[in-house]
This record gives structure tokens, sequence and C-alpha cells, in this order.
């Protein structure tokens, strides 16, 4: 444990993942409840269907939310605490955590309580699920666009 919050204190990145989890990693890694799910660590970390993500790996144009016309740029913190496509699972999980839903407030959630990190992961879940299926359904009208482009250039 020593070794391992040594190496925390001087990360190379991760950092608000890490800021968030360092003043509880001896709860995190003694509690006895919750899992890390896929969709669960992408929200976590920042890094899946967002378009921040997106955009700097290369994937996306722009770092813009596809699902609301705020204008902010589609983050982890943009997802959980503004967008409006998702009210509806959100006011779930501020039913349990609060209205705070910094990374750190919603760590110590997970933490806190089994139902505190069942909300958050039913949240990221749900989310994620329709953020990954709305990013698919891009692609492939993307890919149907270049297709039927490329078949009427083929028939001229």
């Amino acid at each position: 444990m020593v070794v391992w919050e040594e190496r925390l204190r001087h990360p190379s990145a991760g950092l608000a993942t890490i800021e968030a989890v360092r003043p509880v990693i001896e709860d995190w890694t003694t509690r006895r409840h919750g899992t890390l799910t896929f969709r669960l660590t992408q929200v976590l970390s920042g890094h899946g269907c967002f378009g921040r993500y997106l955009c700097r790996i290369g994937r996306e144009p722009t770092s813009g939310c596809h699902h609301c016309d705020i204008g902010d740029e589609d983050t982890a913190l943009h997802t959980l605490q503004k967008c409006p496509a998702w009210t509806e699972q959100r006011r779930d999980l501020v039913a349990v955590t609060g209205f705070d839903l910094s990374v750190p407030a919603v760590v110590r959630t997970m933490v806190g309580s089994p139902t505190g990190w069942d909300a958050v992961s039913s949240f990221c879940e749900r989310v994620m699920l329709a953020k990954e299926e709305a990013e698919r359904e891009r692609v492939r009208t993307s890919l149907s666009s270049q297709w039927g482009s490329q078949m009427s250039t083929l028939h001229r």
C-alpha cells in the first residue's frame, strides 16, 4: 500500500481519476462491494464515447456533444453533470449521491456504500451504452455515405 500510495503522488497520466481515488484509497481497496465495469471505468477515466476523447484519438472531427445543443465539449463531467440528454438517468443518480456530481464526490459515494456504488454504476452503464449505440450509428451512417459516394463515382 505504501509503495502504491507513493506512486500515486507523482502520476504521469490519469490525474483527475487519481485525485478522486487517492483521498479514499484505503476505503477503495478494502471495500467489499462493487466491481469496476468497462463503462464505469470509461466515465471515471474520461476515456470512452466522449467527444473530447474521440477527437483526441482521431475518431471524431470535433469534441462537441452529439446529444445536446449546449455547445459544451463532450466529456465525462459534461455527461455526469450537464447534458440534458441524460436528465432522467441523472435524476436517479442524484437521488442517491446528492447534487455534487464531481468525480471525487462520485468516487466517495461509490466507496461509501453498495447502494452508492450501484447508483453510479447503473448511471454509467445506461448512459454509456446509449452513447456507444449512437457512436456506432454515426459510423454506420458515415460509412454508408462514403460507400454511396464511391458507387456514384464508379457509375459515371
